[in-house]
C-alpha cells in the first residue's frame, strides 16, 4: 500500500511556504535539503520541513495539496503553527 504525503517546507526564516505533494516524503525532503532540482525551493533556500498529513490515495492527497495553496498566507500559518508552533524541522532527524 502506498502512502502520499502533503507537506509545507519553509525557509530559515520561516517567510516562504512551498506546499508539495509525494509519495516518499524522506527523500523528498532530502532533495530539497539537497538541492537536487533546480527552481523555486532552491532558488529561495527552502528545505525545512515544518508539516505534513497522509493520505491513501493520491486524489485525496492532490484535492488537499489544491486545497492548501488555495488559501491565504494567515491560514497556511495557523495550521503549520497548530501543529508544529516553534516551527521545528521535522525531518532533522532522518538523516
Amino acid at each position: 500500500m502506498r502512502i502520499f504525503y502533503v507537506y509545507i517546507i519553509t525557509n530559515k526564516t520561516n517567510h516562504v511556504f512551498y506546499i508539495g505533494i509525494t509519495n516518499d516524503l524522506i527523500k523528498r525532503t532530502f532533495e530539497h535539503k539537497s538541492k537536487i532540482n533546480p527552481g523555486f525551493t532552491n532558488k529561495y533556500n527552502v528545505n525545512k520541513l515544518v508539516y505534513f498529513e497522509d493520505f491513501l490515495s493520491p486524489y485525496e492527497a492532490i484535492r488537499r495539496e489544491k486545497e492548501i495553496k488555495g488559501w491565504l498566507r494567515k491560514k497556511k500559518i495557523k495550521l503549520i503553527r497548530a501543529n508544529n508552533p516553534a516551527y521545528i524541522d521535522l525531518s532533522q532527524d532522518w538523516y
